[in-house]
């Protein structure tokens, strides 16, 4: 992997990780277009890039991060819980899942939920949850069950949250904001696994090339978290929900 790529993948991660469109479809379309093997090496980066994302998160939100906002965090703990538990019991059938084919289809599928939820489920806006502090335990439960379903490779873990946020009462700034917390226990875990399954790895890879992807993806990851809350501020989800349907099919059409 050369820093070229490094860049590329690293403005991929960060751009794609929190909007609802599936960060593991476009890093896999685009590494096949640099030719980049998937090697155990590879893997070491995309550790890498996951937890500059992390942080990014962290420095968009650190006033959440005091005893004030403890009930909070204990809501988003409630919503990890479920894609913690089935994730760590079915961790071997989830990752046979993964193929191309289950991938495009679940952006299909994953588009037109948001094109229908847009349409039926989504009356007022004034009457909507706005602020995440306000979300009640159940409304987290709600959530981190559909959060579940992101283990299905393609389905994206923005999106499922998102989804759930949105059905049950929260406006669109809000399901996006949680969705965004709740990626810290999530994506920890996630990346913490896999550090301890690849640590050998970072003895072989380029550090260089390591730091560039690192730095990248933050400011990236970064920068999309703020243009996206803005973007919401006079736009819906309808935009994701027909670029979800137009890359699945593209990935059927020409990737599988």
């Amino acid at each position: 992997m050369t820093i070229f790529d490094s860049i590329i993948l690293g403005i991929v991660e960060g751009f794609t990780e929190f909007l609802p469109i599936s960060s593991t479809g476009h890093l896999i379309v685009v590494s096949d277009l640099l030719g980049i093997d998937q090697t155990s090496v590879t893997k070491a980066y995309e550790v890498i890039i996951q937890f500059a994302a992390i942080l990014a998160v962290v420095f968009n939100y650190k006033d959440k991060f005091s005893p004030k906002h403890l009930s909070l965090w204990i809501k988003l703990f409630v919503a990890f819980l479920p894609i913690g538990i089935v994730g760590f019991i079915f961790a071997h059938q989830i990752k046979e899942l993964f193929s191309l084919h289950i991938v495009a289809v679940m952006f299909i599928i994953g588009g037109v939920v948001f094109l229908i939820v847009e349409k039926f489920f989504i009356k007022d806006e004034s009457r909507l949850i706005q602020n995440v502090e306000d979300v009640t335990m159940k409304q987290s439960l709600f959530i981190g069950i559909a959060q579940i379903f992101a283990l299905i490779p393609g389905t994206s873990r923005a999106g499922s949250t998102i989804i759930g946020a949105l059905l049950v009462g929260l406006g669109r700034k809000a399901s996006a904001e949680f969705s965004f917390l709740l990626a810290l226990p999530v994506m920890s875990a996630v990346s913490a696994y896999d550090l301890l399954k690849h640590y050998k790895e970072f003895s072989d890879a380029n550090l260089i090339v390591l730091l560039v992807g690192f730095i990248v993806a933050f400011i990236t990851a970064y920068l999309t978290v703020k243009l996206f809350l803005k973007f919401l501020d006079n736009f819906t989800f309808v935009s994701f929900g027909i670029y979800r349907i137009i890359f699945g099919i593209t990935l059927l059409t020409f990737f599988n």
